[in-house]
């Protein structure tokens, strides 16, 4: 089975990490990872070990911008737009006689690079908006993020 996905067993498995438009060649260190991703790798990385084990069964994925289903269901306004999604099952809703869809975070590199184009502002909210996208994930809504620092 392929790893599609950037969480712990990739790590601790670089040599089974899903080849793709970066990686020029089967090894991970031949890889020209560009800003974000970088900043992603960085987040990911930075996380608490507890943390990184919630990520074995989330597939992170970054795509340009919102679709336009993912704007109609989160209700944006034309002028809003979103920096990560979380779309999935909380670990604090799934029952054991429920099927589990898959779980899923999206990072959006258009509207995050250009409201932050500094790349150190950049690693920033990418590492906020991965923790808040989890935090999702982890059962907590919006108002719960306030509690978090993660609003």
């Amino acid at each position: 089975m392929p790893i599609r996905r950037r969480g712990s067993q990739a790590h601790r498995h670089p040599d089974r990490r899903a080849a793709g438009p970066w990686a020029p060649g089967p090894g991970p260190d031949q890889r020209a990872l560009d800003p974000f991703e970088r900043a992603l790798e960085a987040a990911i990385d930075g996380l608490a070990p507890p943390l990184q084990r919630l990520l074995e069964r989330v597939a992170i994925v970054i795509a340009d911008e919102p679709t336009r289903e993912q704007r109609r269901d989160q209700d944006l306004a034309a002028d809003e737009t979103l920096y990560g999604l979380y779309e999935g099952t909380p670990l604090v809703a799934w029952g054991a006689d429920e099927v589990p869809f898959p779980n899923k975070i999206t990072l959006f590199r258009v509207p995050l690079e250009a409201d932050n184009p500094d790349p150190h502002e950049l690693a920033a909210e990418v590492r906020r908006t991965l923790q808040h996208e989890l935090a999702h994930h982890v059962g907590f809504d919006e108002r719960g993020m306030d509690d978090l620092g993660l609003e």
